[in-house]
């Protein structure tokens, strides 16, 4: 056990500060959060942007977003679990995306997904999902 007292008298104190058990807290963020915007009536915006997700969480994937949704800068592979519907716009730039599977089945505004490990063609997107907007890619 380390007292005050002891690192008070060295000559450099120990790093007390060290984050613990950092993995698995930004998924349980995105979840909590996802949580709140249903509870919430889903009616707004949703941003998941620059969290550095991997994957989109599971209870995400029958979630109506009433405006836009953003999950851009955040290394996804795959758009598994995505929305089911956005009512605006609908951002997955900035990934590692390979696929476009899993992708809203429709979008009231625009789609952009531009700047991923694969660059898709408007022809790709509108495979996938019904954009009322423009595809940007």
């Amino acid at each position: 056990m380390i007292k005050l007292k002891d690192i008070l008298l060295e000559s450099s104190a120990p790093n007390l500060l060290i984050p613990r058990r950092i993995e698995g807290r930004v998924e349980k963020y995105v979840q909590l959060v996802i949580q709140k915007y249903i509870k919430d009536g889903s009616t707004g915006d949703l941003n998941l942007s620059g969290l550095k997700l991997t994957k989109l969480p599971s209870n995400l994937k029958n979630v109506s977003v009433g405006r836009n949704f953003s999950c851009g800068n955040t290394n996804l592979t795959s758009l598994a679990n995505a929305p089911r519907s956005v009512g605006g716009n609908f951002y997955c730039s900035f990934n590692k995306l390979t696929s476009l599977v899993g992708a809203p089945r429709s979008v009231g505004k625009d789609f952009w997904c531009m700047g991923n490990a694969i660059k898709f063609t408007i022809e790709q997107v509108r495979a996938v999902c019904d954009v009322k907007g423009e595809i940007r890619v």
